[in-house]
């Protein structure tokens, strides 16, 4: 492969940590981990869900937060208020401060890097909320900044062929060798086979595969396993 291209969120660090620190703070009510678990998955199940409705103008984005996180602990029989919602927000974006990437994706996008991979970034979100994080994971280490791209920014959102399109665009890249690796089946791995990129699914919250005709290339379940798999021939031409 000539250019690998990154989802962020729960991809390239453990997004979870910063939801369950979240919760442990702004949520009064004990948690055992598993349970801290299952609130996270449900979690992002709501926010790709109400991502959908903010991008096509349905909600606003903290109509979208407030939703997320009161929907999510509403399914557990917690019950939230929209300020509580607005304060949990606030603190879990205070959260995200203080994010670091996996310690095998530092070694494994040094390795790319080493073997003069073109590297790029393709993240949904708003261009402010997405930059901080980027900048917080110090991601122009590796990736020039031309070769982010964030939703709020470009103008369009995976799992949009659109999206996909305007990198194909810009980094003028060959289909047959490009593969994206990311965490959302629905956005990640759709999104990049319907557009004809390989794709790797960082599946390491061990969600089950969709009943769907869409499959990924390949399936990692971990920073190591990923590192592992790029660190092979197949794609990693010494």
């Amino acid at each position: 492969m000539d250019t690998i291209i990154f989802d962020v969120d729960d991809t390239l660090y453990d997004q979870a940590a910063s939801f369950k620190n979240t919760c442990k703070k702004m949520i009064d009510k004990p948690f055992t981990d598993l349970e801290l678990d299952n609130l996270y998955i449900i979690s992002r199940r709501y926010s790709d869900a109400l991502f959908d409705d903010q991008v096509a103008g349905k909600l606003t984005v903290q109509e979208m937060h407030i939703r997320r996180i009161k929907d999510a602990c509403a399914e557990v029989g917690v019950d939230m208020t929209e300020q509580q919602a607005m304060g949990f927000q606030e603190a879990y974006v205070a959260e995200q401060k203080k994010i670091a990437l996996f310690d095998e994706v530092i070694e494994l996008l040094d390795l790319l890097v080493e073997n003069h991979k073109q590297l790029a970034i393709l993240t949904n979100g708003a261009e402010g909320h997405q930059a901080m994080k980027v900048n917080q994971l110090k991601l122009n280490r590796w990736v020039p900044e031309e070769n982010i791209f964030i939703s709020g920014a470009i103008g369009h959102a995976k799992p949009s062929k659109d999206a996909f399109a305007v990198l194909e665009n810009k980094l003028r890249l060959n289909k047959e060798k490009t593969v994206y690796v990311g965490d959302s089946f629905a956005n990640d791995i759709v999104g990049a086979k319907q557009a004809g990129w390989h794709a790797v699914w960082m599946n390491h919250r061990n969600r089950n595969m969709p009943d769907d005709s869409v499959k990924p290339d390949k399936v990692v379940y971990s920073a190591k396993e990923m590192l592992d798999l790029f660190s092979k021939e197949l794609f990693i031409t010494k």
